[in-house]
């Protein structure tokens, strides 16, 4: 049974992901339109940022004074660049996966170091907070990606929740919008900073955050969905009421929302299905917000989960894009490493494995619609709303291109060629609905 178990995990498995070698970058034939890399060349950079005095949730004990450590944080940071002569695109990431014997070598565009690009811009800042556990590089196609078409974009490494260093999970409940929010302040600090190679080119004012799972948790409490007060005791929580600092019992709260978040991805976010938000507490969101999810995520839900997310965040104009029979691991994490494919076990593969759909598709397809939000709301693109007004099923469109005119019957997904919108759902609703 545990190897037939295996031969259909290698059966799930994209061809792609033998071809690859773990490249990060690889944009699909039947891929959507705006998924194709930008005009940009790609500089990477890891920070390695601090942030002072921070709560110690781990080595706090209920009913005792509350620890303060210097919480460490880990980025990797992507931007236009502008290559030196005789630079040729492209270099290498080396990963931690979520099999722990395992360290991949993953392949891009970006070059390590290079300069930026200081002959446009200021370019939009988008961070990226990862599940847990995770690291900064589970969604480092997109941080490519967007990169090329003229953004800053810093991935976080979050202290207790790597693959490495997975601790309770109480740790993360109350540091990830703290992390997210640290991390834009650094940059934006950066960009201020006239010694630093960030001097001028980041629009921290015009900022989006795009979180998996956990990551979609901190990014909801960051847009205005305070936590349900009932959990600030609950079990997992962490010790001495400190949950409370993002519930409305802190009267800051509101206060401390950042108003230069102007928009948000938020990919199967967790703890709707685990009584971290409720219907009112979503009413606080008032940010623009694409959700994305698997109609069969079993982790972060989907009808009690992210459906009923969107259904809630009634004072925000938002969207839900929907994978038919997805379950928590589309479209979001990285093909699965070919290095998995070593260990007899094939521990860690299913990761980053969905049963149903092809890792590289569905990044693509998250590429696509990231890149169609985010120009909208951070660069003011307004010409990127006709790929937002589709048809609700993709799989009900009609396509009736002549060449590159829809003819008057035509109303296939636009960005998607023919037969390509299958098993994808799609739908708006404004503030108000």
């Amino acid at each position: 049974m545990k190897l037939l178990q295996t031969v259909l995990l290698v059966m799930t498995v994209s061809t792609s992901a033998f071809a690859q070698t773990n490249r990060i970058d690889i944009i699909r034939h039947d891929a959507p339109e705006l998924s194709q890399f930008g005009a940009f060349d790609i500089g990477v950079r890891t920070l390695d940022l601090v942030a002072t005095q921070s709560v110690d949730v781990i080595n706090s004990v209920a009913g005792e004074v509350t620890n303060y450590y210097d919480r460490p944080l880990t980025v990797e940071l992507w931007y236009p660049a502008t290559l030196n002569a005789g630079q040729s695109p492209g270099g290498e990431y080396s990963a931690e996966t979520r099999n722990l014997e395992i360290i991949a070598t993953l392949h891009g565009k970006a070059v390590r170091d290079a300069a930026p690009n200081t002959l446009e811009g200021p370019y939009p800042l988008v961070i990226i907070s990862h599940g847990y556990p995770g690291n900064r590089f589970l969604l480092s196609h997109i941080g490519e990606n967007l990169a090329s078409k003229g953004y800053v974009v810093a991935s976080i490494d979050h202290t207790d929740s790597t693959y490495r260093r997975q601790e309770p999970i109480a740790s993360t409940l109350y540091n990830r919008p703290l992390d997210q929010r640290f991390v834009l302040n650094s940059i934006a600090d950066m960009n201020d900073d006239s010694g630093s190679f960030l001097s001028g080119i980041v629009d921290a004012d015009n900022t989006g955050l795009i979180g998996f799972s956990m990551g979609g948790y901190g990014l909801l409490n960051n847009v205005g969905a305070s936590f349900n007060t009932a959990m600030i005791d609950a079990a997992i929580s962490p010790p001495n009421e400190l949950l409370a600092d993002h519930t409305l019992q802190n009267r800051n709260y509101r206060r401390n929302l950042d108003p230069r978040i102007k928009a948000a991805v938020a990919i199967a976010p967790w703890g709707m299905n685990s009584n971290f938000f409720t219907p009112q507490t979503l009413e606080g969101v008032q940010t623009p917000t694409l959700f994305v999810a698997g109609d069969v995520d079993v982790t972060a839900g989907y009808e009690n989960g992210t459906r009923a997310i969107f259904e809630n965040t009634v004072n925000a104009d938002r969207y839900l894009l929907t994978f038919i029979n997805g379950g928590h691991s589309v479209a979001a994490p990285i093909p699965m490493p070919v290095e998995i494919l070593d260990d007899p076990e094939l521990n860690g593969a299913g990761h980053y494995v969905d049963p149903v759909w092809d890792a590289v598709r569905s990044n693509n397809i998250l590429d696509h619609f990231a890149t169609v939000f985010l120009d909208m709301h951070l660069k003011g693109m307004s010409e990127r709303a006709a790929y937002l007004d589709l048809i609700p099923n993709g799989n009900d469109g009609v396509y009736a291109m002549n060449g590159e005119t829809a003819g008057p019957t035509h109303t296939y997904w636009k960005g998607f060629g023919r037969g390509r919108a299958v098993g994808l759902r799609f739908e708006h609703k404004a503030k108000g609905e």
